[in-house]
C-alpha cells in the first residue's frame, strides 16, 4: 500500500469503501447490498421456522457516517439471506424520531421478529416494551434497555474493548500521563467505554487535560475543530483516546494539522478498510484501536436472532469478543484491508460465535 505522508480530510470522512465481506454500496437508506459474502455449507437442513416459507424480520437501525455501519449491515444481510429470512431494514440515520417511527410501523406490520440496531434508550424503549408484549421476538444491538424482560441483547465487549487498548496506552506512555479524551455521551456502546476510561484515569493517575468530542452525520469532520482547539490549549498531551473510529479519525487529523504526530498518540476502538488506510499511513499518530469486524457482528446478530427463533439459544446475553491491534502489528504482516487483517488474526471471524450446524457463519 503506498503511504500519504499526510492524512487528507477526504480520506478520513469517505463512507464508500470496500465492505468488509466484499463489495458495497448502499441504497437509499444507507443500508449495504453485499455481492460477494462468501457462506460455509450447512451440514444439517434449516429447522422450523427456516424449513417453509421465508421468516420475515425487521431491522430497524440507526446507523451513523462510516464504513464501518456499512459492513455491519453488509453482514447481516448476507448472514439472513442463508438464513431463508426476508430482511426488511430501515436506516434513521441520528434521527431519533424518525427511529422510533420506523419501529411504530415494524411492529404494525406484525413481522416474525425485529432487530434493532443502535438507538436512544428513552425513545425506543416502550416501543420494545410494546413489541414484547405484542408476542414479537426482538433482538438489539449496542442499545442500553431499562427493561430487557423478553429481549436478547447483544453487543461488542465494550469493556473489553476500551480496556485493551488502553492497556496499551499505559503501556506507550505510562502512569500519570497528559491525556485528552474525545468521545459523546447518550450512545450506549459510548457510556460504556467511558466507565472503563474513568477506571483507568483513576487507577492510573492519568491527568485528562481536556475532555471533547460530538457524534453528528459528519462525526468525523466534525471532530477535527474540537480537538484542535484543545491542542492549541495542550499542545504537552502525550496520548488521545478517541473510542469510536470515526471520532479518532478526526482526532488524528487535528493532531496532525497542529504537526503534534510524533509526540501524541492516538488511540481508538473499531476497525475498517477506511480505518486501516488512516493508521498506516506514514507518521500517523493512531497507534492502537481495540475492534471486531463489523461485518461479522452484523452476521452474529443475525444468527443469535435465528437461534433463538429455533429454540437453540440459551443465552439472553450475547457479547461478541474484540482484539487489540497496533500500528506495529499491522506492518509486520503487511496488512492493508481487512480481508488480510482476517487471515491475520482469523478470530475476527467469528466463525465459533452463535453458529449451528444448519447456521454456519458468513464470511
Amino acid at each position: 500500500m503506498a503511504h500519504a505522508r499526510s492524512i487528507s480530510v477526504l480520506a478520513l470522512t469517505a463512507s464508500a469503501i470496500l465492505a468488509l465481506t466484499g463489495c458495497a454500496q448502499s441504497n437509499a437508506a444507507g443500508t449495504a447490498e453485499s455481492t460477494s459474502a462468501a457462506v460455509t455449507e450447512a451440514t444439517a437442513p434449516l429447522p422450523a421456522p427456516f424449513d417453509g416459507d421465508a421468516v420475515s424480520v425487521a431491522l430497524v437501525r440507526q446507523s451513523g457516517a462510516g464504513d464501518y455501519f456499512e459492513a455491519w449491515g453488509a453482514g447481516a444481510k448476507a448472514q439472513a439471506k442463508a438464513a431463508n429470512i426476508d430482511l426488511t431494514i430501515t436506516d434513521a440515520r441520528n434521527d431519533n424520531a424518525k427511529q422510533a417511527s420506523d419501529l411504530e410501523q415494524a411492529i404494525a406490520s406484525k413481522p416474525d421478529a425485529i432487530i434493532v440496531d443502535h438507538g436512544q434508550t428513552d425513545t425506543l424503549q416502550p416501543l420494545i416494551s410494546q413489541a414484547v408484549d405484542a408476542g414479537i421476538p426482538v433482538v438489539v444491538y449496542d442499545l442500553a434497555l431499562t427493561d430487557s424482560t423478553g429481549v436478547i441483547t447483544t453487543s461488542q465487549s465494550d469493556e473489553s474493548m476500551a480496556s485493551g487498548v488502553l492497556d496499551q496506552l499505559i503501556t506507550d506512555v505510562g502512569d500519570g500521563a497528559k491525556v485528552g479524551y474525545v468521545s459523546a455521551t447518550g450512545f450506549a456502546a459510548l457510556d460504556r467505554r467511558a466507565l472503563v476510561w474513568d477506571t483507568y484515569v483513576n487507577d492510573h493517575d492519568l491527568d485528562v487535560v481536556f475532555s471533547t468530542g460530538k457524534v453528528s452525520e459528519s462525526t468525523a469532520s466534525d471532530n477535527i475543530p474540537l480537538v484542535d482547539a484543545a491542542l492549541k490549549q495542550n499542545p504537552d498531551v502525550q496520548a488521545i483516546f478517541a473510542p469510536y473510529d470515526e471520532i479518532t479519525k478526526g482526532a488524528v487529523q487535528a493532531v496532525i494539522q497542529n504537526n503534534l504526530q510524533s509526540s501524541v498518540k492516538v488511540y481508538g476502538i473499531d476497525i475498517s478498510n477506511a480505518d486501516l488506510e488512516v493508521i498506516n499511513a506514514a507518521d500517523s499518530p493512531w497507534v492502537a484501536t481495540s475492534a471486531t469486524d463489523p461485518a461479522a457482528v452484523g452476521a452474529a446478530v443475525v444468527r443469535s436472532l435465528a437461534l433463538s427463533l429455533a429454540g437453540q439459544l440459551d443465552e439472553t446475553d450475547v457479547q461478541f469478543p474484540a482484539i487489540v491491534i497496533t500500528q506495529d502489528f499491522l506492518a509486520a504482516k503487511s496488512v492493508d484491508n481487512v480481508t488480510a487483517l482476517r487471515d491475520a488474526e482469523p478470530s475476527l471471524t467469528l466463525d465459533t460465535t452463535v453458529v449451528a450446524d444448519w447456521l454456519p457463519a458468513t464470511s
